[in-house]
C-alpha cells in the first residue's frame, strides 16, 4: 500500500517519516517496530520489509555503493523507520525530514555482541552460500552500508565494535536536541515512548520478537558442498 507524501500527521503537519530509528540492529529493532505499529505509526520500516520485497532492495543496494539517494522514494508508503539499513544512514534522514523524531534503542554493549555474534554476524559471513539470490545481495549490501561504513570493515573485533556502538551513541546524543531524540530501552515498555511520542499508552503488553533463536530460524545458509 502506498500512503499519500502529502499526509498530515498526529503532529498537525506533512512530510514523510514521522520517527527514525537509529539504533543498531539487535537493540529491540523489532519490538519497536512492533510497538510503532500498534500505536498507529505504520507502517514501519524494517530491514524486514527489504528481506520480504524484491523491490526495495535494488535502491538501498545503490545507496550503499554510493549512490544518491532518494529518501522521499525508498520510504514512500512508511511512516517511520527503524532497524538496519535506514539506521545507519540516520544522521541523513534527521536532515532530510528535519521535523521527524528520533528513537536510539541501546542495550548493554556485552549483551548486544553476543546477540551479533549468534545473528548477523555469520550471517554476513556466511553470504554467497544461501539458495535465494536476493540473501547474498543483502548480505553484501549490508557488508557495505554497516560493516564498512559503520566498524570500518572489523566488527567481529569486540573491542573496535565496542568503540564503534560507543561513538555512534554520542553522535546521536551530540547531534539532536533532547526534545527530538529519545534514548529507549525496549525492556522499560510504553511509558517513556507514548510520552515521547504524546500517545495514549495501549492496555497491552510491550512487544517482543527476534531472538536469537528466531533469527537463526530465518536464517539458515546452504551448505555450499
Amino acid at each position: 500500500m502506498t500512503l499519500s507524501k502529502a499526509r498530515t500527521y498526529n503532529w498537525g503537519y506533512a512530510l514523510g517519516l514521522e520517527i527514525i530509528g537509529a539504533g543498531f540492529g539487535r537493540t529491540g529493532t523489532d519490538s519497536l517496530k512492533k510497538a510503532l505499529d500498534i500505536l498507529g505509526f505504520g507502517p514501519c520500516h524494517h530491514m524486514y520489509e527489504i528481506r520480504e520485497n524484491l523491490d526495495l532492495l535494488p535502491a538501498w543496494v545503490d545507496v550503499s555503493q554510493g549512490g544518491a539517494p532518494d529518501w522521499d522514494t525508498m520510504f514512500d508508503g512508511f511512516r517511520s523507520q527503524v532497524d538496519w539499513p535506514g539506521a545507519a544512514y540516520w544522521e541523513d534522514l534527521a536532515a532530510h525530514y528535519p521535523q521527524a523524531k528520533v528513537i536510539l534503542t541501546t542495550r548493554d554493549f556485552d549483551k548486544w555482541y553476543a546477540s551479533m555474534q549468534a545473528t548477523i554476524i555469520p550471517f554476513i559471513a556466511a553470504r554467497g552460500q544461501f539458495e535465494e539470490p536476493h540473501q547474498n545481495a543483502i548480505g553484501n549490501m549490508v557488508q557495505r552500508a554497516v560493516v564498512d561504513r559503520i566498524f570500518d570493515g572489523a566488527w567481529d573485533d569486540k573491542d573496535h565494535a565496542k568503540k564503534c556502538f560507543e561513538a555512534h551513541i554520542a553522535r546521536v546524543k551530540a547531534r539532536l536536541s533532547p526534545e527530538r531524540l529519545l534514548v529507549f530501552d525496549v525492556s522499560t515498555g510504553w511509558r517513556d515512548l507514548c510520552q515521547f511520542l504524546d500517545v495514549p499508552a495501549p492496555n497491552e503488553p510491550f512487544p517482543k520478537g527476534n531472538s536469537a533463536a528466531d533469527f537463526q530460524k530465518k536464517r539458515q545458509p546452504t551448505n555450499p558442498e
